[in-house]
């Protein structure tokens, strides 16, 4: 177990320096080793305290480079947003947020090849609104993830600081971050005594690194600063989008079938817990079917449909979307073994049916 402590230890030290210099992941490194020690539902926990530290070890390390102009702007509107975002994580699946944070992140490839002069060129300070939402998204993204890592390294990059600015700006806008994720996980009862002794930890070489990395900082230049910054983010998204895209299609598998009819064959792909399907017909292209009660029938299609139900077992009926053409009615018509599909589209300024097949 000591071994496992003391490579705690070093490994947040590390990891935190590599944070500072490429604006996150300092989770990748921890986590694995956080696993060893503690279950992993209290790793969180113990991460924040580490990251909480940081961010104000930093702080005082790096205060006189704190950009209050950003700040200001940045920390009001991310703290209601981590709230509702904490609120939401139960609505929203966060591997699908994952998924688009993946897209982003790779989004900054061409950046590891512009020039010195280029890259300079592109960067400029932003308007207090653009800060306000920066913070806003930010909190948002950290109440249902967990994290924003490397997402909005971007943002500080293109604003034109110093790497030592971006270092200093980044620790106060989320020290605040920190310390809700903290007081929600004390709430929602994930934490323990021995995550908090190994978060305290954390917490000491957490002290370490922000305290040396002002020693690492001078030996890098802004250029090579920033194209270490781009460079973890494309990483990161590349891993993020493997392993988000694994958990979809893991849990999120669609079907494909083939269906055989009179003249036509068609491809339908349908999810799971879906009321959605997609279909593809040679003959007619694509579309979008959705299930219909017969109750959200148009009026004149309801007589229609109650006049087939003495006549069939069975009637499923589907409302079709399909680019370029009328909204239309698909009835499936079951008598013993045997089904008759009938489609009709209704128009509302004459209130009438007109067969399609």
């Amino acid at each position: 177990m000591t071994i496992e402590y003391l490579a705690l230890f070093i490994g947040t030290i590390v990891s935190f320096w590599i944070s500072a210099i490429s604006g996150g992941g300092a989770s990748l490194i921890l986590i694995p080793i956080l696993n060893l020690l503690i279950p992993s539902s209290f790793v969180p926990f113990s991460l924040t305290i580490g990251t909480f530290t940081s961010s104000a070890s930093r702080i005082l390390v790096f205060k006189r480079h704190i950009k209050w102009n950003i700040f200001f702007w940045f920390v009001p509107f991310s703290i209601p947003a981590v709230l509702i975002g904490a609120y939401l994580i139960k609505y929203i699946n966060p591997i699908y947020l994952q998924f688009f944070v993946a897209l982003f992140l790779i989004a900054n490839l061409p950046q590891l090849f512009f020039s010195r002069e280029k890259q300079e060129m592109t960067e400029k300070s932003y308007p207090k609104s653009i800060l306000a939402l920066i913070g806003f998204l930010a909190g948002f993204v950290s109440g249902i993830t967990g994290s924003i890592g490397l997402l909005f390294n971007r943002f500080y990059l293109k604003y034109g600081l110093t790497k030592e600015e971006i270092v200093a700006t980044r620790a106060a806008n989320e020290i605040f971050l920190h310390f809700f994720k903290l007081i929600i996980y004390v709430l929602l009862g994930l934490y323990s005594i021995v995550a908090l002794k190994v978060g305290i930890l954390v917490a000491l070489g957490s002290i370490i690194s922000s305290y040396t990395v002002k020693f690492i900082l001078p030996l890098l230049n802004e250029f090579a600063f920033r194209k270490i910054g781009y460079g973890a983010m494309v990483l990161s998204g590349f891993v993020l989008l493997f392993s988000s895209s694994r958990s979809i299609l893991k849990q999120d598998t669609f079907s494909l079938s083939g269906i055989k009819e009179i003249g036509s064959t068609s491809q339908k792909i349908s999810w799971p817990e879906s009321e959605f399907v997609l279909e593809f017909a040679i003959d007619a292209g694509l579309a979008i079917e959705r299930p219909v009660h017969p109750d959200d029938l148009p009026k004149y299609l309801k007589i229609k449909y109650n006049s087939l139900l003495s006549e069939y077992d069975r009637i499923f009926i589907e409302r079709v979307y399909r680019p370029g053409t009328e909204i239309f009615y698909e009835f499936y018509c079951y008598k013993s073994d045997q089904m008759l599909k009938m489609e009709f589209q209704v128009t509302e300024w004459d209130q009438d049916i007109h067969p399609l097949k």
